[in-house]
C-alpha cells in the first residue's frame, strides 16, 4: 500500500480505518501491477494510466467504486453514475464485505475497462478499452 493511501486511511475513524484497510488489502492482493496513489483527494489504483478502483468517506459511508463498474453486472454495485460507466457500493462496518464479491469485481476491473485516462482529449466521449491494453 502506497504511503499517502496508509495516510489517508489512518486519518478516519476506527471503524472507517478498518473497511478501508481490507479494501486496500484486497485491492493491493487481487489487482496486482496497479498504481496506487491518492488522486482527487482520496486512493485510487491505476492501470496504464486509466483510474479502476478508489474508496472516499462519504456521508453514507466508505464508497467504493470502479470506474467501469457498471458494465460487471455485479449485483452488489448499485450506486450507478449518471453520466460515466461507474459504479459503487456503501460500507459501513467491515463485516459489510464479502471479499469474494469484491474479488470477483477486482477480476472484473482488469478485463473490463472505459478509457478514462482519455476522456479530456476524446472532449467527454467514453471508449471501451481491449483486455490487456
Amino acid at each position: 500500500m502506497h504511503a499517502e493511501t496508509s495516510n489517508y486511511n489512518q486519518q478516519l475513524d476506527p471503524e472507517d480505518q478498518a473497511i478501508c484497510e481490507l479494501l486496500a488489502q484486497e485491492i493491493d492482493e487481487h489487482l496486482v501491477g496497479a498504481e496506487n496513489r491518492i488522486w482527487h483527494a482520496h486512493p485510487v489504483w491505476f492501470l496504464g494510466g486509466n483510474p479502476i478502483v478508489g474508496y472516499s468517506k462519504q456521508k453514507p459511508g466508505i464508497r467504493l467504486m470502479f470506474w467501469s463498474g457498471a458494465d460487471f453486472e455485479a449485483p452488489g454495485l448499485d450506486v450507478r453514475g449518471k453520466k460515466f460507466k461507474d459504479a459503487s457500493v456503501f460500507y459501513n462496518d467491515v463485516t459489510d464485505i464479502d471479499t469474494n464479491d469484491l474479488r470477483c469485481c477486482l477480476g472484473k476491473a482488469r478485463d473490463i475497462q472505459w478509457d478514462y485516462k482519455n476522456l479530456v482529449r476524446r472532449k467527454g466521449r467514453l471508449e471501451r478499452l481491449e483486455p490487456g491494453t
